[in-house]
């Protein structure tokens, strides 16, 4: 018997979504993700943040394609899967693993990822202090005892500050021509939106959490009634988690076995920050050199200049440039000094330092400073076809 909500309305052979509903549930965690992120601070400074989704995890993580793509937010530094079948997370575990990339040009945060095989209605400790869990076209895959199990282990035990529950609407379905009873063999129920929306109310009142609905998959023109194909749960953490309850819980034993793990290199160890910060110096002053090689041929080329002016690259010349109160780099017969604070000017360096003593720190090992430490020195003549002896000594300077 079709639904009167869809009654009248041509049923399309196949109902095709663009993006595929699968993609467009994996968008609106990310654009949540997003929208949630932390602000940028030095990467120098080692004390973690607080931030609200720094810690992830994923139930019934199958293919681990979310968490894929979750790991490319710099925002999260503790993602986790867990699923119910262990040899689906074996194959895929490969997705992520890293890779050449990640250690050209790591991470601004530390970012481990684990994928535990196990039940979603087990507790287990390895998944308390999340920030956020995310349940994507899961409950619907659980019997009657696991789901009257389920919202005490999620809401109850775990206790995350958010999570996102995703479920068929099965509402939509009379849409979908030759569908029987559910969209899937090894769905064990499919709720209509009152049914969902008094599940989720209910747990939520009862757990301390906050419930907002929305959806994805547009029904086509004529059948708005029924909703969206997905539907969707949003859920707030209203009362904080005591001290008391987290000790508590922490003392339950694993139920979850460890599939794998992996950890990601970042900015955060000081060898990889060291390498960033190094390849930007370098960077920088193989630019300012090469203006002052230009320079040098100008003044080779001008038999009447008494002097070596500097040319800048062209660029907006504004009155109040704030770069020229910073010392300027110059050059004293073979030797390219470049000043410590004018390295620290550029915003790359500083968002990677902090301040100057710890960009200081950090190149030590790498360049080599002036007697006083205040500025790294270059010989430009291993590495140019220039003899800069023309100069008789003088203290060439930008301009």
């Amino acid at each position: 018997m079709v639904d009167s909500h869809v009654r009248g309305v041509q049923v399309k052979e196949n109902i095709k979504f663009t993006p595929s509903l699968s993609e467009q549930r994996h968008k609106f965690v990310l654009d949540f993700v997003r929208k949630h992120k932390p602000q940028k601070i030095p990467c120098s400074l080692k004390t973690s943040l607080s931030s609200f989704l720094r810690k992830v995890a994923d139930l019934g993580c199958a293919n681990c394609k979310l968490l894929w793509r979750l790991k490319y937010h710099e925002s999260i530094e503790v993602l986790a899967g867990l699923d119910i079948d262990e040899n689906i997370l074996t194959r895929n575990i490969y997705r992520l693993h890293t890779g050449a990339g990640d250690y050209l040009d790591p991470r601004e945060r530390p970012l481990t990822i684990t994928l535990y095989h196990g039940s979603v209605v087990e507790k287990d400790p390895c998944l308390l202090g999340f920030d956020l869990i995310t349940c994507i076209e899961l409950i619907e895959h659980l019997e009657a005892k696991e789901l009257s199990q389920f919202p005490e282990v999620i809401f109850g035990f775990f206790s995350p500050t958010t999570v996102i529950i995703s479920t068929p609407n099965s509402e939509f379905n009379p849409l979908f021509s030759g569908k029987t009873l559910f969209r899937h063999p090894d769905h064990k129920f499919e709720w209509d939106r009152t049914q969902f929306q008094s599940w989720a109310l209910d747990a939520a009142r009862h757990y301390g959490y906050s419930v907002e609905f929305t959806g994805l998959g547009e029904p086509p023109p004529g059948a708005e009634a029924v909703g969206f194909c997905t539907q969707i749960g949003v859920f707030v953490k209203t009362i904080p988690n005591t001290v008391k309850s987290l000790h508590d819980e922490k003392t339950i034993e694993c139920a979850h076995t460890t599939v794998g793990t992996v950890i990601y290199p970042s900015l955060k160890e000081e060898k990889y920050l060291r390498k960033a910060v190094s390849n930007e110096v370098f960077s920088q002053i193989l630019k300012m050199k090469r203006v002052l090689l230009e320079s040098l041929k100008m003044k080779n080329d001008n038999d009447n200049s008494d002097e070596l002016e500097f040319v800048k690259p062209k660029c907006d010349e504004s009155k109040n440039d704030p770069t020229e109160e910073i010392p300027k780099p110059f050059c004293i017969e073979n030797v390219f000094y470049v000043p410590l604070e004018r390295l620290f000017s550029f915003p790359k360096i500083k968002h990677l330092c902090g301040d100057l003593e710890t960009l200081k720190m950090l190149i030590a090992n790498e360049v080599m400073l002036s007697s006083d430490g205040s500025s790294v020195m270059i010989n430009t003549v291993d590495e140019e076809d220039c003899d800069l002896s023309d100069n008789d000594g003088d203290d060439l300077r930008f301009v």
